[in-house]
C-alpha cells in the first residue's frame, strides 16, 4: 500500500502489516522543499509547458471514475439541507474539456430539509458538471491575459513543485477565479489546482503508469438574495438580504481504464439541480458501503447540519429516505 500527499515523502506499507497495526494510523514526514536556490524559469514558462503537455500527462484515454458526491446547501453560513450521490461518469480527462461524457447515479441519500429558502434559483446545473466547467484545466486558460508570480514550492513523490499563482490583467473583476498552479518542475505535471481564495480546489493522483486523474475536488459559492416581509419575521431578524450558498465535494474512489469494464449508465440531470435527481434509496447499500475517511470539509458542515435542530445525521437519514 502507498500513500502520497503534496508537501509529504511518499510512505509504502505492506497491507498485512498494516492490519496488523494496533493503530491503523499511517504519519507522513513532511517533505521541505526550498526552491529559492534553485535556477528555475520563469512562472509564465511553467504554465505554459504544463498546458503544452497536459494530454500527455493525464488520463486522457476514455476512462470511467467511481465518485462520492456530496452537496450542501448552506443559509448564512449555515448548512442546512445534504445530499449525498455514489455515482459513475465516463471521461477523457481535462482533453474533453468542460464536458462529461455520460454521468450515472447509482445511489443517493439526503438529510432533513431545513431551508428557508427551498427553491432559491442558485444555479440549475448537477455538482459534477459544475465541476467541469470551472476546472481551469477542462476550459483553459488565457495565458498571456494574466501576470504569473511563483509564490511558494513543495514537493509530491519525489518531485519538487513549484506554486504560481496567475492574476488576471484583463478582466480584473473576476479575480476570484485567478487560478493557482501547483507544476512539478521536471515533468510539467499539474498536481493541484485551486483558485485565490482556496474555495474551488482540484487534486490530482498518479495511476500505475504516472498519469494523473482528478483525486479530490470541492468548490464554494454563493449569492444574496432579498428577505420579503415574511421571510425577516420567519428568520427573526430584520436583514434586507439572506446568503445562499453552496458547498459541494468530490471524492474519487477509483478509476478504471479497460474499456471492456467499463460500465456507466445516463441519468439525465442537464440543468438539474442535485436535489431533484431522483434516486432510489438502498439502506443496505449505504450499511454496508465502505466510505472514505471523513474530511474536514465534510465535518464542518455535518456539525452545523446537525445542530439546527440537534438530530444526528444518521437518525436524518432514517427518517427521511425510508
Amino acid at each position: 500500500m502507498e500513500v502520497s500527499s503534496i508537501g509529504y515523502l511518499t510512505s509504502k506499507i505492506v497491507v498485512k502489516e498494516f492490519l496488523e497495526l494496533k493503530e491503523k494510523v499511517i504519519i507522513l514526514k513532511e517533505d521541505i522543499v526550498s526552491l529559492d536556490e534553485v535556477n528555475i524559469m520563469n512562472p509564465q514558462q511553467y504554465v505554459k509547458f504544463a498546458f503544452k503537455n497536459l494530454k500527455k500527462n493525464t488520463v486522457s484515454s476514455v476512462h470511467e471514475l467511481k465518485i462520492l458526491n456530496r452537496f450542501f446547501a448552506v443559509e448564512d453560513d449555515i448548512a442546512k439541507f445534504f445530499v449525498e450521490h455514489y455515482l459513475k461518469i465516463k471521461d477523457v480527462g481535462p482533453r474533453g474539456g468542460i464536458d462529461i461524457r455520460r454521468i450515472g447515479i447509482l445511489e443517493g441519500r439526503k438529510s432533513a430539509d431545513y431551508r428557508t429558502y427551498k427553491d432559491a434559483n442558485i444555479g440549475r446545473i448537477y455538482p459534477v458538471n459544475f465541476m467541469a466547467k470551472i476546472d481551469p484545466l477542462r476550459r483553459g486558460i488565457s495565458i498571456k491575459d494574466y501576470k504569473w508570480t511563483k509564490i511558494g514550492d513543495t514537493s509530491y513523490d519525489g518531485e519538487d513543485i513549484v506554486i504560481i499563482q496567475g492574476v488576471n490583467q484583463v478582466q480584473k473583476r473576476k479575480n476570484y477565479l485567478d487560478p493557482v498552479l501547483y507544476i512539478g518542475i521536471d515533468s510539467y505535471k499539474v498536481y493541484k489546482t485551486r483558485n485565490k481564495a482556496s474555495n474551488v480546489v482540484y487534486i490530482y493522483k498518479k495511476n500505475t503508469e504516472g498519469k494523473l486523474y482528478l483525486s479530490y475536488h470541492n468548490h464554494y459559492t454563493k449569492r444574496f438574495i432579498d428577505l420579503t416581509e415574511e421571510h425577516q419575521k420567519i428568520l427573526q431578524t430584520t436583514n434586507k438580504q439572506i446568503k445562499l450558498s453552496k458547498r459541494n465535494e468530490v471524492i474519487v474512489l477509483g478509476i478504471e481504464t479497460d474499456k471492456k469494464k467499463i460500465d456507466v449508465g445516463n441519468t439525465y440531470v442537464h440543468r438539474t439541480k442535485m436535489e431533484d435527481v431522483k434516486v432510489n434509496y438502498n439502506a443496505q447499500f449505504w450499511g454496508t458501503f465502505n466510505l472514505p475517511p471523513p474530511t474536514d470539509y465534510y465535518k464542518k458542515s455535518i456539525k452545523e447540519l446537525e445542530a439546527n435542530y440537534g438530530v444526528a445525521i444518521d437518525t436524518q437519514f432514517e427518517l427521511v429516505n425510508n
